[in-house]
């Protein structure tokens, strides 16, 4: 065997190696989207009272979405490469949305008495419960209890239109059925990235 096709063999029972940059860029990317898209069901429910601010907005929502995306983009590179010791820890990444806010002034306290920022920990619960539900990984019970509470999440989620915003968006109402369909599709987007860290990796390049 010559020194080239030693060199060539070598390269060739290395396992593959994909470029993680681009999955982070990707994944920080589309992050920022659905945060921003997200963002518009919020204005929704609060109607005229919403309002804009630099860490409510950027700081709280589209940073965790950002955070999340490149998250979950990095877990997409690591499975594609056979994966690595503790990477699917990484199906935790919807945390970011929960966290952030709690930075706030006053926001742990507000939390606690008043309960002024649990919607936060549902989406990042449900993209987490819903995420393993769809993975096809692990216990069929543990699976089914996750999709069940995460279902239950989204659709209080999705139904909290009518009651925080008054009639005008109820179901029966055109804008109030695209309330519903704009979040129960932002809930199945988030499940459907936080299910990367349980997916099976390439098995040609497994490591575990």
């Amino acid at each position: 065997m010559t020194g080239k096709e030693a060199v060539q063999a070598s390269r060739d029972a290395r396992p593959a190696v994909h470029r993680t940059a681009p999955f982070v860029a990707i994944g920080i990317t589309c992050g920022i989207a659905w945060a921003a898209g997200f963002r518009s069901y919020m204005v929704e429910l609060a109607g005229p009272a919403s309002t804009f601010s630099w860490w409510g907005t950027f700081g709280s929502l589209l940073l965790p979405g950002a955070v999340a995306g490149g998250l979950l983009g990095w877990a997409e590179a690591l499975r594609r490469a056979g994966g690595r010791k503790g990477w699917r820890w990484l199906a935790l990444a919807p945390l970011a949305f929960a966290i952030a806010p709690l930075f706030m002034p006053g926001a742990i306290t507000a939390l606690l008495t008043q309960g002024l920022g649990g919607g936060a920990i549902a989406v990042a619960l449900v993209g987490i419960g819903g995420g393993y539900a769809i993975s096809r990984r692990g216990p069929l019970w543990a699976r089914l209890v996750c999709g069940l509470v995460s279902a239950a999440l989204a659709a209080a989620l999705a139904l909290t239109g009518p009651g925080i915003a008054g009639p005008s968006l109820a179901f029966t109402e055109p804008r109030g059925a695209w309330v519903a369909v704009l979040a129960a599709s932002f809930i199945v987007v988030l499940a459907l990235a936080a299910s990367i860290p349980h997916r099976p990796v390439n098995p040609d390049t497994q490591h575990r």
